[in-house]
C-alpha cells in the first residue's frame, strides 16, 4: 500500500519546510494542508515557524544595516 493511500504519512523535512514557507506567504494547497494536519506533529511546525521567523528577522536586520551602511 502506498503511503499516500493511508492518509497518515508523516511529512518529510522538505515538506515541513515548504509548508512553513507557504504559510509565511499565505498560500497552501488543500491537499498539503490536510497532510500537515493529519500526519504532522505540532511541535515540528512550531519549531519550523520559530526558526523561519528568526532567520527572516535576522535577514531583514542585515539588509537594513547593509543599506544604511552604504548610504553614508
Amino acid at each position: 500500500m502506498n503511503e499516500d493511500d493511508t492518509g497518515n504519512e508523516k511529512p518529510s523535512f522538505g515538506q515541513v519546510v515548504l509548508s512553513t514557507l507557504a504559510a509565511a506567504i499565505g498560500v497552501q494547497s488543500s491537499k498539503n494542508r490536510e497532510r500537515d494536519f493529519k500526519g504532522g506533529s505540532i511541535k515540528t511546525y512550531i519549531a519550523a515557524g520559530v526558526i523561519f521567523t528568526a532567520l527572516f528577522v535576522l535577514t531583514l536586520v542585515l539588509v537594513v544595516k547593509t543599506v544604511l551602511g552604504n548610504m553614508g
